[in-house]
């Protein structure tokens, strides 16, 4: 399967520039959701954390598709041998 562009960005950082781990960033959307799904959320704050989230998201589906890849991969080598 041939990486994308897209595949090959890594997405989020943490706040030292690593590339956040697909639990932290699990982690931190659960944290965005629960501060959205407040009811003493600030507008200005909310489009904010929207943000974030959907780019946790899309990272996370990379992620998914990339492990996805690699699982085909092994197993069409395993069937090979």
């Amino acid at each position: 399967m041939a990486e994308t562009e897209g595949d090959r960005d890594s997405g989020p950082e943490t706040d030292d520039g690593a590339e956040l781990r697909f639990g932290d960033a699990m982690e931190e959307l659960e944290k965005i959701l629960s501060r959205v799904e407040s009811e003493d959320v600030d507008i200005d704050q909310l489009a904010d954390e929207l943000k974030r989230a959907a780019q946790l998201i899309e990272a996370c589906r990379g992620k998914i598709r990339r492990a996805e890849a690699e699982v085909e991969e092994v197993v069409a080598r395993l069937d090979g041998e």
